[in-house]
């Protein structure tokens, strides 16, 4: 099934959040709250998710709407990449997660690897930069731009944290079950190839 009614109601409901966020005229809020009910509407029925979830998640923000943030470090040991166990559903990913208000992007990577691998790292610089919808990761409802931050090991040892089970380093051709919403394969490998050669940062 084609994912274009997500991309639309993505779309509906950012012009109306900008438009509910700017307009003067009493007549054009009745309009964008419209549209955005709509968006919320087109969600209800291609997904399973009640209405109440849909609009906390999706057409409860205010402002302009902009791409949210997902931070993701990238932890070589040996030639082996470090990977968590998410407890949401059990495979595995780079350590990360949203970009917090008051952290720049490096001390957002040190602080998820240290709460979900138990080791503290030194940020040393940004390897890629890419729009998720550009990608083959699943729909979201969201949209939403993945940040690659290399790091090093500095000191600590591997543990799980609230939100993983376990922490591991795993060669390239022993890779675990990824979960494809936080990393695909094909970013994995591509970090595999950086890690021996020396190659721009990716943006797209």
């Amino acid at each position: 099934m084609s994912d274009k009614w997500l991309t639309w109601a993505k779309e509906i409901q950012a012009i109306s959040q900008a438009g509910l966020t700017y307009t003067k005229d009493v007549y054009d809020v009745e309009r964008y709250q419209r549209l955005r009910e709509l968006s919320t509407e087109i969600l209800e029925e291609y997904t399973d998710e009640p209405m109440e979830k849909i609009i906390d998640l999706f057409a409860n923000e205010t402002g302009y709407q902009t791409p949210k943030v997902d931070i993701r470090a990238v932890v070589f040991h040996e030639e082996k990449l470090l990977l968590v166990q998410e407890k949401s559903d059990g495979k595995w990913a780079l350590p990360g997660g949203w970009a917090d208000i008051g952290f720049s992007p490096k001390e957002v990577a040190v602080k998820e690897v240290y709460e979900e691998a138990g080791i503290e790292v030194a940020a040393r610089q940004l390897l890629g930069l890419v729009d998720m919808h550009k990608h083959p990761h699943p729909p979201m409802a969201s949209h939403i731009y993945k940040v690659f931050i290399a790091c090093d090991w500095k000191d600590g040892k591997l543990q799980g944290g609230i939100e993983t089970d376990h922490a591991a380093f795993f060669q390239k051709d022993r890779l675990p079950e990824l979960s494809i919403g936080r990393n695909t394969h094909e970013q994995i490998e591509h970090l595999f190839t950086m890690q021996k050669e020396t190659l721009p940062p990716f943006c797209d």
